[in-house]
């Protein structure tokens, strides 16, 4: 979570519980300095500190990881062929892509 992010976070969490930094710094056993220096924008918070303010605040923090856009049923697609069919698409693949490369490249001067 980037620094920005996380000090966003955490203010957005305070402020739609209705509670003041003082009074999540309360719920926190901090001060209210202390929550502010964690919603500035230059914060670097641990990941603890940031699940113990969204906790303070009524919520639970979730993380979870996702993977790039991926077509998946272009996967699903592959796995339901033989191993065989895998190989011949994977070998017209690869010719496919040799071939372009071949004319993409400059010609010789």
């Amino acid at each position: 979570m980037s620094m920005s992010r996380a000090a966003n976070l955490i203010r957005e969490t305070r402020v739609s519980a209705g509670l003041t930094q003082a009074q999540l710094a309360s719920r926190m056993g901090t001060t209210q300095s202390a929550v502010a220096r964690l919603e500035s924008r230059g914060a670097n918070p641990r990941m603890r500190t940031i699940e113990e303010a969204v906790r303070a605040s009524g919520r639970q923090l979730e993380m979870a990881s996702k993977l790039p856009d991926v077509d998946e049923h272009q996967i699903l697609r592959h796995l339901a062929l033989s191993p065989a069919d895998r190989l011949r698409t994977f070998e017209t693949s690869r010719e496919n892509l040799r071939d372009l490369l071949h004319k993409a490249r400059w010609p010789d001067r």
